[in-house]
């Protein structure tokens, strides 16, 4: 059996049992002729599945092609070339091999796309990638990443040649349809401050998205909660694998420090969402202000907190206020009960921050998105209108400037 034999056997077994409920709106937004593609997201969002179902979707269209010959001498026919090949990097394989010799074994047997698995397990791999890009013109290369490998203008290797796309957790639209087996529609969020009104009023005809908001707001962002172990074992498992791996090994910091990180990690978990004391953070986990404030970073990048900044302000300047990273990572809280509008709050920048920017603002809005919408936060709806845009958690149609904010969860 050939080391390419090998592989195929593996794919097949793991194309054939995974599982992707439903369509990520992603699929249909990335632009698959570009040669080399980052799918990059956080731990346990579905990058391996994502990358599965695409290659299913290839060789399913790849079988109802007419059977020819492709131009050039002792070609094979269509239906005798495999086009797609999953590997993982995580195979033992790779401590001897190198990703450009597969990469050449499956171009020279006729295979289009490559989608590699655990990239980042393989030492000088942005490297290896460049090489496969200029070398195998007709290879398309698709790989996962995780949000704190450096990607795009942070790799003098890929720079001008990789396009990035980011994989969230579910939204609220993909829960929903996956609850009620309904294809509910994403919209922009110039729709949905324009029209909020007549598209709530349209879906609540069809589903009452309240019913099902909370347990979203409870478990509904990572995909595992379709599985049957206990979902808060598994969010455990991948809070902790994130501070290990994203953290402790990607960023190459001393494994002594793994409590300190997960000390801050608690506090964090604890009081947000909240203004930060580095002072009092940094006295409390023995680090300095400087360690400390790089620390906070490393979560964010790992996609375990995120951070508000004021308009025009960034890292390493102390943020306005630091949030989970969502709202099934807030309520891994036990040590006290978070209040709703602390929850409505952590959602609403789950939902914006991925396709807009978020930032605070000193005037007495709550936050502005994209320098343009001023954007309040409201447990309840109120009596009177609202001065401008207002997501309230407990409102199911909109009306006047107040939105609802399970509607803000149909962006993607």
């Amino acid at each position: 059996m050939t080391m390419l034999d090998t592989f195929f056997r593996i794919h097949d077994f793991l194309v054939k049992h995974s599982s992707m409920p439903i369509r990520r709106k992603l699929m249909d937004e990335i632009d698959w002729n570009d040669r080399l593609i980052a799918i990059k997201g956080g731990r346990g969002v579905g990058k391996t599945d994502f990358l599965l179902s695409r290659a299913r979707e290839i060789e399913q269209e790849w079988s109802n092609r007419p059977d020819e010959i492709p131009e050039g001498r002792k070609r094979k026919p269509y239906k005798q070339i495999r086009p797609c090949l999953f590997v993982s990097l995580n195979d033992f394989f790779f401590t001897k091999h190198s990703i450009v010799e597969v990469a050449s074994k499956f171009a020279k047997s006729g295979g289009k796309y490559l989608f590699l698995d655990q990239i980042f397990k393989y030492p000088h791999w942005s490297r290896e990638l460049k090489r496969c890009y200029y070398k195998f013109p007709e290879l398309h290369i698709i790989f996962c990443a995780t949000p704190v490998m450096p990607i795009d203008e942070d790799n003098n290797d890929l720079v001008d040649i990789v396009k990035t796309y980011n994989l969230r957790g579910f939204s609220f639209r993909e829960y929903l349809n996956l609850q009620t087996g309904l294809r509910l529609q994403s919209y922009t969020l110039e729709e949905i401050i324009q029209h909020h009104g007549s598209i709530s009023r349209e879906i609540c005809e069809r589903v009452r998205p309240l019913e099902y908001f909370k347990a979203y707001m409870d478990h509904g962002y990572y995909p595992s909660y379709l599985e049957s172990k206990s979902f808060e074992a598994e969010l455990l498992k991948t809070m902790n694998t994130q501070l290990e791996v994203d953290v402790l090994m990607i960023k190459q910091i001393d494994v002594a420090c793994l409590h300190k990180l997960r000390k801050l990690l608690y506090i964090l978990m604890r009081e947000a969402p909240c203004a930060l004391n580095i002072s009092s953070i940094s006295e409390e986990i023995g680090l300095s202000r400087a360690t400390t404030m790089n620390y906070i970073k490393y979560l964010k990048d790992s996609r375990l907190i995120n951070l508000l900044y004021p308009e025009d302000k960034n890292f390493p300047m102390k943020p306005t206020k630091v949030y989970m990273h969502n709202t099934n990572l807030a309520k891994m809280t036990f040590t006290r009960d978070i209040a709703p509008l602390d929850m409505y709050e952590t959602c609403f920048y789950t939902f914006i921050h991925g396709g807009h920017k978020v930032n605070a603002t000193e005037r007495s809005a709550m936050f502005i998105v994209d320098n343009q919408y001023y954007f309040d936060v409201r447990e309840k709806p109120s009596s009177r209108d609202t001065i401008r845009p207002t997501a309230v958690g407990e409102l199911e149609t909109g009306r006047g400037n107040m939105i609802p904010l399970w509607l803000l969860g149909f962006l993607y």
